[in-house]
């Protein structure tokens, strides 16, 4: 470039030379000198482009504590069965035996009715136990009779037949007798509440002589055992929750402790109120600390994803049919796409389960005004109510 600039002002010079006689005469125009003057100039300088300045996004970390943030639910230590006991009978209640928090045994009288009704109707099917027996007997001894005489020509057939007949009506009337003895026995029996299971009494909904209709509930029994963690879940979470593999149970009082749990029960309707599914986590490794009403959480991993990473939805975007996010170079804050396999939607996330590794600096906004090798400028994160970067 320099022997070319020399060269040209070397013409420029014996131009200007040969043309100043003729300028100094009147004969070159001004405005040509000065043009050919500017164009030698110009062939002399090197043109400077300005740099494109980076283009700003925002960024997160794949696999950082920001975006893999579990789906937690709230609710109380509950037992996995649980007894509403009533009386068979209606009655006052004579007597009451235990207290809102008593640990009863299997079989142990909780509530007594008065049973004066019950006794009387009792001595009265037992006497009518003893009519129809003798009433038997009697006729019994008449067939015996009357089977002799008609052997001796001193009775008649019809005779025979007719005691006969009058043996097998008194025989079905004893039967009678008996069920309804055992029907007295057995409601006399009713007037005592007892626990069907051992565990420990939650409620109480009646006191000493208040009068109550039979299948009225009066106590409810928390049986011993399994423990579960009622919650609710919003429509949107339930598949997370039916595919998860690992369900982890907190406890406020304990924090340090952790429960596995499992997923038993999940209701096939919404709640007419808060329109979410009333889903029962079971506890499988309980132990003594747990009791009944405790305030506990429910955590739920990635469904059915162990490992995947979770990223904004506007961290991906489509080429040649392929799922794609771009990494920023730490050093050169440079772009490079990188191809990915999504593993689900969870709402406004996604599950990575192919193609980062975690700690890359993925672009989550801007993504479809980027190309390859173009430099960026990170801007701050924004974490979501949810806990997820956008």
């Amino acid at each position: 470039m320099e022997g070319n600039v020399g060269e040209s002002f070397e013409w420029w010079s014996s131009g200007l030379k040969t043309c100043t006689p003729a300028l100094m005469r009147g004969k070159v125009p001004v405005l040509s000198l000065l043009t050919l003057s500017i164009l030698l100039c110009a062939c002399g300088q090197k043109e400077e482009v300005a740099p494109e300045a980076p283009k700003p996004v925002r960024t997160v970390i794949a696999g950082g504590a920001v975006n893999s943030q579990t789906a937690t639910y709230s609710g109380e230590i509950r037992a996995r069965y649980e007894s509403v006991l009533a009386f068979r009978i209606p009655g006052k209640i004579a007597e009451r035996l235990v207290e809102v928090g008593s640990h009863v045994k299997r079989g142990q009288l909780l509530l007594r009715l008065d049973a004066a009704q019950e006794t009387l109707q009792a001595i009265s099917s037992d006497a009518e136990v003893e009519a129809s027996k003798s009433r038997v007997a009697k006729l019994k001894l008449d067939k015996d009779r009357v089977e002799k005489l008609l052997s001796r020509k001193f009775a008649s057939q019809a005779e025979l037949d007719g005691v006969t007949q009058g043996l097998l009506e008194a025989e079905a009337g004893l039967k009678a007798a008996q069920a309804h003895q055992q029907i007295a026995v057995n409601q006399r029996a009713f007037s005592e509440l007892k626990a069907d299971r051992d565990g420990t009494v939650t409620a109480i909904n009646s006191e000493t002589g208040q009068v109550i209709g039979a299948g009225q509930p009066v106590v409810t029994v928390a049986a011993d055992g399994v423990r579960e963690v009622p919650v609710s879940v919003p429509e949107s979470r339930l598949d997370e929750l039916r595919n998860a593999k690992n369900l982890t149970v907190n406890l406020l009082a304990y924090p340090t402790k952790k429960y596995r749990g499992v997923l038993r029960e999940l209701a096939p309707d919404t709640d007419s109120i808060t329109r979410t599914y009333l889903a029962r986590i079971s506890i499988t490794n309980g132990d003594n600390a747990l009791r009944l009403g405790m305030t506990a959480s429910v955590k739920v991993e990635d469904a059915g994803f162990v490992g995947a990473i979770k990223l904004p939805l506007t961290a991906i975007f489509e080429k040649n049919r392929q799922m794609m996010v771009w990494l920023v170079d730490a050093k050169t804050a440079l772009v490079a796409p990188r191809k990915v396999a999504l593993g689900g939607v969870q709402g406004d996330t996604v599950l990575i389960t192919e193609g980062l590794n975690g700690g890359e600096i993925v672009v989550t906004a801007g993504v479809h005004m980027l190309t390859e090798g173009q430099k960026v400028l990170a801007m701050p994160i924004s974490v979501d109510s949810a806990g997820v970067a956008r």
